[in-house]
């Protein structure tokens, strides 16, 4: 009988060896981005709110409003004799002398068949000539038509009227003499003895002078005018029709002391003026006229009068400034100081083509700096940042041995242009203003363009700050 020897027990050691790990360089990246945004996220909500605005294109007119009295070179014309008065033209007809204007009959003659507008005007009753004046007008409007100049509408439709007015006052003419022929009545016919304009209103004011108004005349509750018209029965020594003698025409406004005194320190001669009935613009003399311890504005004209024979009150506006740019609020408006360099000590180096100064070092080379400009001036001066150079630097002026010493400063108007997501210093060039907007000069080299963003409180950021929309 065999026996067997029982297997010994044997251990084996088995030791744990650390694994070194290997940096995993996108989850790194992805962590740094990750922080970046959430730190940009609690800026955006807990940070101010920056206001922005966008530039654009825009003016400023600054004007008063007056009601103006209007004097011309008129006369009523009275009638001379009694009865019932026909007339020959028409209102505000251009006559010469010796041309018939009225006739006055015993009794009212027959004129029921009087030429209207509606009726002289069909095919074939326009003279071939005027029909060709008319025709050329309207094409020289439509090959000239200025959507900015809505007042050339007003112009187009007087020059029509006065050339349909002749043909009517013609064809009036002619309807008048038959209808006397027709009449067997005794009529007197009676004609100018001057050149002028025919107008059939009358209201006792045509003999003021700017030598003769008062400020009475200006109170439209006392006013009356009388309309003449045909067919009213008129008595010796009665205005007929009125006849106004000259194209030169003045409106005189009432004008409080604060703004007489202020025109008359700017040494106004001539004025712009918007004409509220037709938005007609027109330039004017302009003098100051005072009177028992009044003040009133004189605006003289030497054309349209005709368009205005019929008033004696017109609202005007005189525009006093007026002003295109680009239009930007006050509060985006602010100031920074800068130190002013001699722009010969411009200069470009390093790497690229920006501009910079060269600094004198401690051990007394010199070295480029590179700066941004933001303003020049006539004086061969340029504005620089106080951030980018200190007070106190030493400049040396290329290719010469002269040096310059920073330190004077100016103060700039500007605003903050945010165009690349932070505050850049813009400087402005204020034409004019109103209560909110200025308009500021366009196209400086170093100011703003149209559809710039800038920050529309200038005081709520700072220079180089990142802004958050």
């Amino acid at each position: 009988m065999s026996s067997r020897t029982p297997k010994e027990n044997t251990s084996v050691n088995i030791k744990k060896f650390k694994i070194k790990r290997e940096l995993n360089l996108g989850i790194f990246l992805f962590a740094i981005v990750f922080i970046y945004l959430v730190i940009t996220i609690i800026m955006y909500f807990t940070g101010n709110k920056i206001s922005v605005y966008e530039v654009r294109e825009g003016s400023i007119v600054n004007d008063n409003s007056y009601t103006g009295l209007i004097l011309r070179q008129e006369a009523a014309v009275s009638a001379e004799a009694d009865g019932y008065i026909s007339y020959y033209q028409n209102e505000n007809s251009k006559v010469k002398s010796g041309t018939y204007i009225y006739a006055l009959s015993p009794q009212k003659l027959d004129t029921d068949k009087n030429i209207s507008e509606e009726s002289a005007v069909k095919e074939g009753s326009l003279n071939p000539e005027i029909q060709a004046g008319i025709i050329y007008q309207m094409q020289d409007f439509n090959e000239n038509y200025d959507p900015d100049s809505f007042s050339a509408i007003y112009t187009l439709k007087n020059e029509i009227n006065t050339s349909l007015q002749d043909a009517f006052s013609s064809t009036r003419t002619e309807h008048l003499s038959t209808v006397i022929a027709e009449s067997g009545l005794e009529v007197a016919s009676y004609s100018t003895a001057q050149d002028g304009i025919v107008a059939f209103t009358v209201d006792g004011y045509e003999s003021l002078t700017k030598d003769t108004f008062t400020a009475d005349n200006f109170d439209r509750t006392k006013y009356e005018s009388s309309e003449l018209a045909d067919q009213m029965k008129i008595s010796a020594g009665s205005p007929v029709y009125r006849l106004i003698t000259s194209e030169d025409w003045s409106v005189i406004v009432q004008l409080d002391r604060e703004t007489a005194e202020q025109l008359r320190s700017d040494e106004v001669s001539s004025i712009k003026v918007r004409i509220d009935k037709d938005s007609e613009t027109l330039w004017a003399d302009f003098s100051i006229i005072t009177r028992d311890g009044d003040y009133y504005g004189c605006l003289d004209f030497d054309n349209s009068m005709i368009r205005y024979a019929e008033e004696r009150y017109l609202n005007v506006e005189l525009i006093l400034e007026d002003e295109s740019g680009l239009k930007i609020p006050k509060s985006s408006v602010t100031e920074e100081k800068f130190y002013i360099i001699p722009e010969d000590y411009i200069t470009t180096g390093g790497n690229s083509s920006s501009d910079g100064v060269m600094v004198q070092e401690e051990n007394g080379e010199a070295g480029f700096h590179q700066i941004d400009i933001y303003d020049s001036s006539d004086k061969g001066e340029v504005y620089v940042s106080r951030d980018d150079i200190s007070e106190g630097t030493v400049l040396i002026k290329p290719e010469s041995s002269e040096t310059y010493t920073v330190g004077k400063t100016k103060t700039l108007q500007g605003v903050y242009n945010i165009n690349k997501g932070y505050a850049v210093f813009k400087k402005v060039n204020i034409l004019c203003e109103n209560d909110e907007y200025y308009i500021v000069q366009e196209g400086d080299s170093y100011g703003l363009y149209n559809y710039d963003h800038i920050v529309q409180d200038g005081s709520s950021v700072r220079s180089e700050e990142v802004v958050f929309q």
